[in-house]
C-alpha cells in the first residue's frame, strides 16, 4: 500500500491531467455538467457491477474512472468562479466531522456507540447540521432509482422513529397491499392498478428492509438466476437446432426445470 504522501501525489497528478485534457483536449473542453451526469450514472453502474463481482481489480478501476468525474465537474465549477474541488472536499470533511460527534466531538474517546446506536440518531444529526436539508425527505433526490429511493424514504423515517414496533406487523401490511392490487386489476384501471402495485412494492421493500436483507441486491440476485437459466432454455433450444419460437410452452417450462435441478 501507498504513504499518505504517495496518495497525495497521486491526487496532484489528477488534478494536473485534469487541468492538460481541460485546456488542450476538444472533447473534454466541450463538456458540461449536463453532458457529464449520464456518463456519470454509467460510471457509478459500473462500479457497482464491480463490487457485486467481487473483482478488486475492476473496483480499482472504476473507482478511479469515477473520481475522474468529480474532479471534472469540480474543475467545471472552478471555471464558472462557484467553487474549487478544495471547497467539495472541505465541505464533505466537515459534514462528516459535525455527523460523526462521537469521533471528533467533546465527547470522543468515552463510551463506544455501537453501529445500531449511530444509524438511530443519524437523522436527528444531520436535522441539527447547519445549512442542511430542511426536512427529512428534502435530500432524496427524485433521479433516485425508485427502488433505492424507497429504502432512503424508510430509513429516513425510521431514524426519526416512524416504524414498526415488531418487524413481524409488516406481513399485514404486505397482504393488505396485496389486496388492493387484486381489486384494482380487477376494476380495469391501469392508473389505480399503477398506485397499488407501487403500494406493494414500497411494502415488500420495507419488509426487506426489516429483516436485514438488501431489496436491491436481492432482485439483482434473482435478475442474475433468471438470466442464467432462460440462457439455458435457449442453448437447449438452439442445440436442438430450434429456435424459441419452434417451443410450446410447456417445452421451454421443461428446459427451465432442468436449469434449476443443475443449480442454475
Amino acid at each position: 500500500m501507498h504513504t499518505k504522501e504517495e496518495k497525495l501525489k497521486a491526487f496532484s497528478r489528477l488534478l494536473d491531467v485534469m487541468d492538460a485534457l481541460r485546456e488542450k483536449c476538444p472533447w473534454n473542453a466541450e463538456q458540461t455538467m449536463d453532458s457529464l451526469r449520464v456518463m456519470t450514472e454509467e460510471e457509478v453502474y459500473e462500479l457497482s457491477d464491480a463490487i457485486l463481482c467481487k473483482d478488486d481489480g475492476a473496483v480499482c478501476k472504476e473507482v478511479g474512472d469515477l473520481l475522474y468525474h468529480l474532479v471534472f465537474y469540480a474543475r467545471i465549477g472552478q471555471e464558472r468562479g462557484e467553487f474549487d474541488i478544495a471547497d467539495s472536499l472541505g465541505c464533505v470533511c466537515d459534514k462528516m466531522v459535525f455527523r460523526h460527534p462521537h469521533v471528533f466531538g467533546p465527547d470522543a474517546g468515552g463510551r463506544t456507540l455501537s453501529a445500531k446506536e449511530i444509524a438511530d440518531t443519524w437523522e436527528l444529526v444531520k436535522s441539527r447540521e447547519k445549512g442542511g436539508n430542511k426536512t427529512v425527505m428534502s435530500g432524496i433526490p427524485d433521479t433516485m432509482p425508485s427502488m433505492l429511493k424507497a429504502l432512503s424514504m424508510q430509513e429516513k423515517a425510521r431514524g426519526c422513529g416512524f416504524d414498526w414496533k415488531e418487524r413481524e406487523d409488516v406481513w399485514d401490511k404486505v397482504s393488505e397491499e396485496l389486496s388492493e392490487v387484486r381489486e384494482a386489476c380487477g376494476e380495469g384501471s391501469a392508473e389505480h392498478a399503477e398506485e397499488e402495485f407501487g403500494d406493494l412494492l414500497f411494502a415488500v421493500i420495507n419488509a426487506a428492509r426489516l429483516y436485514g436483507v438488501d431489496a436491491d441486491k436481492a432482485l439483482n440476485r434473482s435478475c442474475s438466476k433468471f438470466r442464467r437459466r432462460f440462457g439455458y432454455v435457449e442453448s437447449r433450444t438452439l442445440g436442438s437446432g430450434r429456435r424459441l419460437s419452434d417451443l410450446s410452452l410447456e417445452e421451454m417450462d421443461s428446459y427451465w426445470d432442468e436449469a434449476k435441478a443443475k443449480g442454475m
